[in-house]
């Protein structure tokens, strides 16, 4: 009913035909029923064994004892399993046959036949050996087919050519990913340690940075490391692009700016690569270039500047910066309040106007004397006192300027009106002049007697032809004013005068008067 060969003497023992060893070399060549003869191909030393041969009928089960004892003879390479790169090696061709001395060994490595023979009887001398000597051994013996199975030659040796590679090649822009791969020849493999700067950063043949940023930019290497050595990679360069960014401005001096100074605004922008920079004033581009220097500044420098500091990844500006410029006072005038016609008794405002920085103190002054301070003078009810020539000193730390003067001409209307008598001596009239203190001086003089309704002359002089009480009347365009009475007598050629300055005063003048006639 069934047959097959095993090489194992149980009760159920294993078809040999389906043993995954056996099962591709294994070939019948009989009929299985009179003839069970088999053919096993590629024979080796594990195939030497004792074989059963098994047949099972309706009956029973039947197996064939003693087996057959199949003895395999073989070529074997002895060699160690790990040398170390420089080491002399020596691999040794055996084999179970009897060879005769005349027998000569032909070597293989990765199969390939060595063209250069290093055989000594049944030994291969490798000297000094090399990396590129590692490989699967075997040998066969010279006139014969068969080759001896391969043995793994190992030969250990300290990392070289150890380099790194950087992904992506390109240009980095911060919040890439980026993986540095370090590439390094050695046996066994080497530990892998990443460097920058001098500390170590990372372990393992990869490096990645996940989301890179400018601090991760600088130089790295790899070093590698077994125990026949170590060695490290050459530098490579992680140059991380951004924006720019912590944008702020510096201004040399740094304290107080005086006109005519040299003043040097510095934008101080991080930034890969570098950034272009321009200057920004009252929303104007003034200037470019991350110095901006002012030789010789001025008050029209003074004011807000920021910097734009840009590349092609982004730009960013810095917050605005104050060039408070100081300068001693210039432009230094005096506009006075109302601009015309001045009147007594009017309020008048003087405005000193200064240009300066910081702000100036003002003095008044006036004939020599100050006579106010503060910005604004102002005089309430003017009065002809306050006529004048006018000026503002205008001083602060740095210098000090004086305006123009400035004429507060104050107009009023005739007053301290009085009557002066010029006597004549050789006529038959007295002279009268009317005294007047007015701005403008009045021009216009009327003459009255008393009790008299109608003007008996005009003039700032009036000549009496009679005898009576005379007063007169001074007109400027900004009123009149009438003197007091006085008395003329006109007699002949006597002139009595009588001034009504009181009853006592005006009796001793009279009595006087006729004691001298």
């Amino acid at each position: 009913m069934k047959v097959f060969w095993t090489k194992i003497n149980s009760v159920d023992p294993p078809d040999l035909s389906e043993d995954p060893e056996y099962s591709q070399r294994l070939q019948y060549l009989g009929d299985k029923q009179q003839n069970c003869n088999i053919r096993l191909s590629h024979v080796t030393l594990k195939d030497e064994h004792m074989y059963y041969f098994r047949f099972i009928t309706d009956k029973d089960k039947w197996i064939g004892k003693p087996g057959v004892t199949l003895n395999v003879t073989d070529l074997q390479v002895e060699s160690p399993e790990r040398v170390t790169e420089g080491d002399s090696v020596s691999l040794r061709c055996k084999s179970s046959c009897a060879l005769t001395d005349r027998a000569t060994f032909i070597w293989y490595r990765n199969s390939q036949p060595l063209t250069e023979r290093r055989d000594r009887n049944n030994e291969l001398l490798l000297q000094s050996v090399r990396r590129e000597d590692s490989g699967r051994y075997s040998c066969a013996v010279d006139g014969h087919t068969h080759i001896s199975p391969a043995v793994q030659l190992n030969v250990m040796y300290p990392p070289k050519n150890v380099s790194v590679s950087i992904s992506p090649s390109g240009v980095i822009v911060e919040g890439d990913s980026v993986t540095l791969n370090c590439i390094s020849d050695s046996n066994p493999p080497a530990e892998i340690s990443w460097i920058k700067g001098g500390t170590i950063v990372g372990s393992g043949r990869i490096y990645n940075i996940s989301k890179i940023s400018s601090d991760d930019s600088g130089e790295y290497k790899c070093k590698s490391i077994n125990e026949h050595g170590e060695k490290y990679s050459d530098n490579v360069t992680l140059n991380v692009m951004y924006p720019p960014k912590s944008v702020s401005v510096s201004i040399s001096p740094s304290g107080v700016i005086v006109e005519g100074y040299s003043v040097t605004l510095n934008c101080i922008s991080d930034s890969n690569p570098p950034a272009e920079i321009n200057w920004i004033k009252g929303g104007m581009i003034v200037r470019s270039g991350r110095i901006f220097n002012i030789s010789k500044i001025s008050s029209d420098d003074s004011g807000e500047y920021k910097c734009k500091s840009i590349n092609e990844h982004g730009e960013k500006y810095s917050d605005n910066v104050t060039l408070n410029v100081m300068y001693p006072p210039r432009n230094v005038s005096v506009s006075i309040t109302p601009s015309g016609v001045i009147v007594e008794g009017d309020s008048v405002t003087l405005n000193c106007i200064s240009d300066s920085n910081p702000p100036a103190e003002i003095s008044w002054i006036k004939g020599g004397m100050i006579v106010r301070s503060g910005r604004i003078f102002n005089i309430s009810k003017i009065s002809s006192d306050d006529s004048g020539e006018y000026k503002c000193k205008s001083i602060n730390e740095h210098g000090e300027k004086y305006s123009d003067n400035v004429t507060l001409n104050v107009m009023y209307p005739p007053r301290n009106v009085s009557v002066s008598i010029i006597q004549s001596w050789g006529g038959d009239s007295v002279t009268l002049n009317c005294i007047s203190d007015s701005n403008p001086p009045a021009l216009n003089f009327s003459w009255f007697k008393e009790n008299e309704t109608s003007a008996v002359g005009s003039g700032q002089s009036f000549s009496a032809l009679q005898s009576g009480r005379f007063y007169c009347q001074a007109h400027n365009q900004h009123g009149s004013q009438r003197s007091d009475a006085v008395t003329v007598t006109v007699a002949g050629r006597l002139v009595i005068l009588y001034i009504s300055i009181g009853g006592v005063c005006g009796a001793a003048v009279i009595i006087t008067m006729l004691v001298i006639w």
